[in-house]
């Protein structure tokens, strides 16, 4: 496919979700914040099983593998994530086609399904806990503590690098030709953002959560912030780096 043909195809189902009603969205939000949070449980799991930590090789990889579950079970699955429409919305608005309150209405909807989401799936998974006996709370502390013990500077600049590569997921989706191809790209891509612990707001907010319910060492100010600087970094960095520089060298001539 032709870079016009990705970002044509960008245009049309970013135009297609920003008419949508406001309850297919808000479900469709919803079902991608439950889905998203068995990569981190997957995660917890690993580091409950694995005789190694992170700073392990074969853990750290492991980890990074089994976060993708979520996202696999999202973008396969076609549900709204926040993180893709970094992209996807803001191409319409970028070509005039869309004004900047339907993405505002869009980013809204999505955001507030995916964060309630993740909330539910932590509360679920919280009840359930005792019962698997294949996770040790620990594991979602260090999980957790894994992303909020950073400076603030960090968290936004991490969560820049996450939006990018979730754009970039975006874009590289719409080009492939099959859900193979579109599997091993999820894998890559949040793999990636998994193996380097970068700030992402949905899969995040999902991973910091956890460590608020079962440990004292993550406060709400910890869960808030977090939240914040990554949605922002993430925003801008899906916007930014991807949506007007792919659009840009595309409506500049690229074939």
């Amino acid at each position: 496919m032709t870079s016009r043909g990705i970002l044509d195809s960008l245009l049309e189902s970013g135009l297609h979700e920003m008419n949508r009603e406001r309850s297919g969205l808000l479900l469709s939000g919803l079902s991608a914040g439950l889905d998203i949070g068995f990569g981190p449980l997957m995660m917890a799991v690993v580091l409950t099983l694995s005789p190694g930590t992170y700073g392990d090789l074969t853990t750290e990889l492991l980890l990074a593998s089994v976060y993708s579950v979520g996202f696999m079970f999202v973008i396969v699955g076609r549900s709204e994530l926040f993180t893709e429409h970094t992209t996807l919305a803001v191409i319409p608005v970028i070509d005039r086609q869309a004004s900047v309150r339907q993405l505002g209405r869009l980013w809204g909807l999505v955001y507030v399904g995916n964060v309630v989401g993740g909330l539910l799936f932590t509360l679920l998974v919280t009840l359930l806990m005792p019962e698997l006996g294949v996770v040790d709370p620990t594991s979602f502390e260090t999980i957790a503590l894994k992303l909020v013990d950073h400076d603030l500077p960090w968290l936004f600049v991490g969560g820049v690098f996450a939006g990018w590569l979730m754009g970039l997921l975006a874009w590289l989706v719409a080009a492939a030709q099959d859900t193979t191809a579109r599997i091993l790209l999820v894998l890559i891509v949040t793999g990636t953002i998994g193996l380097l612990h970068l700030p992402h707001s949905i899969a995040g907010n999902v991973e910091v959560l956890f460590g608020l319910i079962v440990s004292s060492a993550i406060s709400p100010m910890d869960y808030v912030a977090f939240l914040a600087l990554a949605t922002v970094g993430n925003a801008f960095g899906g916007a930014v780096f991807v949506a007007l520089l792919k659009y840009g060298h595309v409506v500049r001539g690229a074939n």
